[in-house]
C-alpha cells in the first residue's frame, strides 16, 4: 500500500520496462496486490488523479502483456503536507485514497522539520471522512527522542505505517531503532515497500526478509490482508 513503481511520475520508476522489473521482483516475493503510491508534492510532483489513474492504465497493459496476471494493481497518492494540500482541502479537490469505504489517505511530511499544523491537519482529514495514514513515521527525525508525542499521533487518529526496509537499518540507524520501537508497542498499523527502484527490492529480499523484527510485525494484526 506504498511504493512508487508507477512510471514517469515521480522519484520512482521511470519507465513502463522498469515499472514492469520491478513488479515482477515483487511478485516472486508473494505480492498479490499493489496499491502504488506517487508523490503528490506542491510544485514539485504535479500529480493529478487523472494523470496517476493513466499510468495505472498504461502498466496493468504492460502488466499483461509480459504474462503478469495474478498480482492485482490499483493505485492511490502520497500526499505531502504542504500549503497546496491545504488547498486541495480548501477546494474539495479530488483526494485518491485506497482501501475502499475506509478512504485512507496516504500522508507525508518533511523529513527533518515538524509541521506546526500536524494535529490540526489529522483532524481536518479525518472530519473530512478520511481516515489519515502517516507514511514511514520511523524516518522523520523531527520524532526522535519523542516517542511520545509519536504516540500521540496515532492516540489522535492516524494509523502509522512502517517501511519494511527500515527493519533492516537502510535509511538510517536511527530510523531503525524508532522502527522497532513501534514494533515492540504494537503502534504498526500497516507496512509497505516504499519501493522506488530494484535496489529497494534487493535490499528487502537480501537483508529485511531475515530480520527478527520481520518476523515480530507478521504477527501482529496488520491492515495490509484487509485492504
Amino acid at each position: 500500500m506504498h511504493s512508487h513503481l508507477l512510471p514517469g511520475l515521480d522519484d520512482g520508476a521511470e519507465t513502463v520496462e522498469q515499472s514492469v522489473a520491478m513488479l515482477r521482483e515483487l511478485q516472486g516475493l508473494g505480492l498479490r496486490k499493489l496499491v502504488m503510491t506517487p508523490h503528490i508534492m506542491g510544485d514539485f510532483y504535479k500529480n493529478t488523479p487523472e494523470g496517476i489513474r493513466a499510468a495505472l492504465s498504461a502498466l496493468q497493459t504492460a502488466a499483461k502483456q509480459a504474462g503478469i496476471t495474478n498480482v492485482e494493481l490499483q493505485c492511490a497518492a502520497e500526499y505531502y503536507l504542504d500549503e497546496w494540500f491545504g488547498r486541495r482541502l480548501d477546494h474539495g479537490d479530488e483526494l485518491l485514497t485506497f482501501g475502499g469505504t475506509k478512504r485512507y489517505l496516504l500522508i507525508e511530511t518533511s523529513y527533518i522539520n515538524e509541521p506546526f499544523n500536524l494535529a490540526e491537519t489529522i483532524f481536518r482529514v479525518q472530519s473530512m471522512g478520511y481516515q489519515p495514514v502517516l507514511a514511514h513515521p520511523e524516518r522523520y527525525t523531527y520524532f526522535y527522542g519523542r516517542f511520545d508525542e509519536l504516540k500521540k499521533v496515532r492516540d489522535n487518529g492516524a494509523l502509522l505505517q512502517l517501511n519494511l526496509n527500515s527493519l533492516a537499518g537502510y535509511y538510517s540507524s536511527g530510523a531503525k531503532r524508532v522502527a522497532e520501537k513501534l514494533v515492540d508497542a504494537q503502534m504498526v498499523d500497516m507496512v509497505g515497500t516504499d519501493a522506488h527502484n530494484l535496489k529497494h527490492i534487493n535490499v528487502l529480499r537480501d537483508k529485511t526478509l531475515s530480520t527478527e523484527y520481520l518476523r515480530k510485525l507478521l504477527s501482529m494484526p496488520l491492515l495490509n490482508s484487509s485492504l
